[in-house]
């Protein structure tokens, strides 16, 4: 049982391996910014998951956590190094969550993804507010010389420790008590698990992976402003990938990103004008078609198409 359980563990790994090889093997700029942008989505998606996976509240704060991590690399890219920046913009999108966590993880269902839609642009008015009254500018130059095949391997790493923690979580004490909270959170209750703490410490946990990826991915913008990088179709995109791969599954929100990457990719450049209502379109055709994600509809294949066992006849059965 063990070895069936580590085969999609040890797949990942091998494939995590050798797109670490790809900007080596295939020199061509294209791909390279193809690549960061898939790595970007994944790490997003599955960082979405870690907390609204089990748990199933549906948060849309990513873009607030993910400007969080950009604009600090704005601030702060010149004056600390490269290490420091990353930490701060880490420690800055944690206490937030930790903040936000604990005064909101207490609402449920559609309360919950108000607040979370809410707070994005909260973030986002705070900031532009500092910048307009302030800082006197609408946004901030990056001139960090961190070159394109450095964000590509440092989104590699983010993702593979994003996907190792959703993998650590699931087979741990924790990754139990936010199943049962996902099931019924009153029933948790009367369990004996500390509901609240379970919540927050996994909301701060998938915020923080967000914070980084927005820092990393900063330096590869010249300029940055809060229409950018707090743009509220980010957090609908990394629902949309993580619902359609199956959010409950850790290897469910890569099953989505890289079909909708590929036709968001194609969507934006053919359809710049139409792109939030095909953006609304395909949300729900996913909802409708695959409710369970692909990695749960790719379980109920074998089971759909086994022939069933054959039932012994009267004849067979007589002595």
């Amino acid at each position: 049982m063990t070895r069936t359980l580590d085969k999609p563990a040890l797949a990942v790994a091998a494939g995590l391996l050798v797109m670490a090889a790809l900007p080596l093997l295939l020199r061509n700029d294209y791909l390279l910014s193809f690549g960061i942008n898939l790595l970007q989505f994944a790490t997003l998606a599955t960082a979405w998951a870690l907390f609204s996976g089990p748990t199933r509240y549906i948060s849309l704060a990513t873009t607030a956590f993910y400007g969080i991590g950009a604009y600090t690399v704005a601030v702060l890219g010149e004056l600390l190094p490269w290490p420091l920046v990353l930490a701060t913009a880490l420690g800055i999108g944690s206490l937030i969550a930790l903040g936000v966590g604990l005064a909101t993880l207490r609402l449920s269902g559609v309360y919950f993804v108000i607040f979370t839609f809410g707070l994005a642009e909260l973030v986002k008015q705070l900031v532009t507010w500092f910048e307009v009254n302030i800082s006197k500018s609408s946004g901030r130059y990056v001139f960090l010389d961190i070159p394109q095949q450095a964000i590509y391997w440092q989104l590699l790493a983010l993702l593979a420790l994003a996907l190792a923690t959703g993998w650590l979580i699931r087979r741990s004490r924790l990754g139990l008590a936010l199943r049962v909270i996902g099931e019924d959170e009153t029933a948790a209750r009367h369990l004996g698990i500390d509901t609240t703490r379970t919540k927050v410490l996994l909301f701060v946990l998938s915020a923080g992976f967000m914070s980084l990826t927005g820092a990393v991915i900063a330096p590869r913008w010249t300029y940055i402003d809060p229409g950018i990088v707090f743009n509220a179709n980010v957090s609908f995109q990394v629902l949309i990938m993580a619902l359609l791969g199956g959010a409950g599954h850790w290897l469910g929100p890569l099953a989505g990103v890289v079909p909708l990457v590929l036709l968001f990719e194609l969507l934006s450049v053919n359809f710049p004008n139409y792109f939030a209502v095909l953006l609304g379109a395909t949300f729900l055709a996913i909802v409708f078609l695959v409710p369970g994600g692909i990695v749960a509809l790719a379980g109920r294949w074998p089971q759909r198409w086994r022939r069933p066992a054959a039932t012994p006849s009267l004849k067979e059965s007589r002595p």
